[in-house]
């Protein structure tokens, strides 16, 4: 599979899992319309991709003294900028959200890209 082909198939069902995210109350994340998720799930793989390896490189002693569960904020500090910057894409309660939100978006994902059989898509030559 292309990994172009995996990335849009990721992007869809990212934006799929922040629909499903929504409509559970006690997250607290909510998404005004589709293509609203679709845009956020596109600004949430943009900083995955850019802005959350900067994160992890600066967090790295602290995620080393925490055995790696500072990478747990720093998932939930890059939802929160996804919501931040999105118009439409809301947290109800603040970083509580952004956790709770993260946490369920990591677990949703990767049971679809298991499903699907997903493969890590970075480009290879």
């Amino acid at each position: 599979m292309s990994w172009i082909i995996a990335a849009l198939i990721t992007l869809v069902a990212t934006a799929l899992s922040l629909i499903l995210i929504s409509k559970i109350p006690p997250i607290g994340v909510e998404i005004s319309t589709v293509g609203k998720a679709f845009v956020s799930a596109l600004v949430f793989g943009l900083l995955n991709a850019f802005v959350e390896p900067v994160l992890r490189f600066f967090g790295a002693p602290i995620n080393f003294l925490t055995f790696g569960l500072f990478g747990i904020i720093i998932n939930a500090i890059t939802f929160g900028l996804a919501a931040w910057l999105v118009e439409g894409f809301r947290l109800r309660n603040g970083f509580v959200s952004a956790l709770l939100g993260s946490l369920a978006l990591m677990v949703i994902n990767y049971i679809v890209s298991n499903f699907l059989g997903l493969p890590d898509f970075a480009p290879t030559t």
